[in-house]
């Protein structure tokens, strides 16, 4: 007679055997691990290209808005800082929402006091911006800097790929200008 404890090792052995012989779940192994890593790493390429794309866009919008003070047409026309910014926000055909758009234009003495530093945001209690910016397009001669901003949201990707640089998680997309307005402008 055979004692029951070897048959029930044999018994476990064969089954080990069997699942370890056995492939029909191996594609389902393989897939669950490369495709974790596969698709958190199609979500890092995707976050990096909006926001990429958002800076390029901004970079554009700025260098249009510029363009507008540089040649004399906002002075000309005598735009309001809210009426300035209305403007830029009509050259924004994506990503971008009107409310969101920060714009800060401040004349400098000479080239080498322009700041087009990165400015510190302050937020409110209900985590809105609320630095006052400058408006001043200058008259002509002047140089000017011109610095529009947008609070980017950032959604945290797998395994800890975050592009934020808010302590709010969100990042500070911004592209400046620093430029002469024409004479006679």
């Amino acid at each position: 007679m055979v004692r029951p404890d070897i048959v029930t090792k044999r018994r476990c052995r064969d089954r080990c055997a069997a699942f370890a012989g056995d492939s029909n779940g191996a594609t389902a192994v393989e897939f669950a691990l490369v495709g974790a890593p596969f698709l958190a790493l199609i979500i890092a390429v995707i976050q990096t290209f909006l926001v990429f794309f958002a800076q390029q866009t901004l970079e554009t919008v700025t260098r249009q808005a510029a363009r507008l003070v540089l040649t004399g047409q906002v002075q000309s026309q005598q735009m309001t800082q809210s009426v300035f910014k209305q403007a830029v926000c009509d050259q924004v055909v994506i990503f971008f929402t009107c409310s969101g758009l920060m714009v800060d234009m401040q004349v400098a003495n000479a080239w080498s006091s322009a700041n087009t530093a990165t400015p510190t945001l302050t937020f409110d209690a209900k985590g809105a911006v609320s630095n006052v910016w400058q408006y001043n397009p200058g008259t002509a001669g002047d140089i000017v800097v011109l610095r529009v901003m947008y609070v980017w949201p950032v959604v945290l990707g797998p395994l800890g790929f975050n592009l934020s640089n808010l302590s709010n998680g969100n990042r500070l997309i911004m592209s400046s200008a620093a430029f002469q307005n024409e004479p006679g402008s």
